[in-house]
């Protein structure tokens, strides 16, 4: 049984998470208010910049990232409810690997925008109109800043994966675990604003 003071911990540190959680949705939700005022101004524009990019490609990097929430999830029900470790790791390194697998298709994206110049300050996207050149500056800094949060979420499940390993966070002691999957799930439900608002325009 875990003591009060295990038990204060773990409600602090979800309590810190939350919290945390809340300033990286203000950051992300003051970036698409900039975004949707821009939209208004140029509809035409947005328009007519979303069609350099691949809708198969968002679609792919939506179903992984919501099959690494789906992983996630199970990772952390396999320790608390199961106690079942070696199963909580293969989960976590699912959900590590899909990471990867998003990245490396972003990366292929992103690629193919830089050979067609289509980046903030190329000199073919300076030729392109006002709201293409803004539609393509708030992508890359939108789907950049998620980018460097998947790599943080991969890092941390990185971490708490090598203590699952090691038994330090095990059924009695899963707040870490918890807290990363929360992280991980602040991740997916981003791009699930962003698949839309860059791939899907009408």
């Amino acid at each position: 049984m875990e003591t009060s003071e295990a038990r204060d911990d773990s409600v602090g540190s979800r309590i810190g998470m939350w919290l945390f959680l809340l300033s990286e949705i203000l950051i992300f939700g003051g970036l698409f208010l900039l975004y949707a005022v821009y939209r208004a101004k140029h509809p035409v524009d947005f328009h007519n910049a979303s069609l350099a990019l691949s809708r198969f490609d968002g679609t792919l990097n939506t179903a992984v990232l919501l099959t690494s929430s789906l992983t996630a999830v199970l990772a952390i029900y396999s320790l608390q409810e199961l106690g079942k470790k070696r199963a909580s790791a293969w989960f976590l390194g699912a959900t590590i690997a899909l990471g990867g697998v998003f990245l490396v298709v972003k990366g292929f994206e992103w690629a193919a925008k830089f050979e067609h110049g289509l980046y903030p300050r190329a000199a073919e996207l300076l030729k392109h109109p006002p709201g293409e050149i803004l539609y393509f500056g708030l992508y890359f800094t939108m789907t950049g800043l998620h980018a460097l949060h998947v790599i943080i979420g991969m890092t941390v499940l990185s971490v708490v994966l090598s203590w699952v390993v090691k038994g330090s966070v095990n059924q009695k002691r899963s707040a870490i675990l918890e807290n990363a999957g929360l992280y991980w799930h602040l991740v997916d439900i981003i791009w699930i604003f962003l698949f839309p608002l860059f791939y899907l325009i009408s």
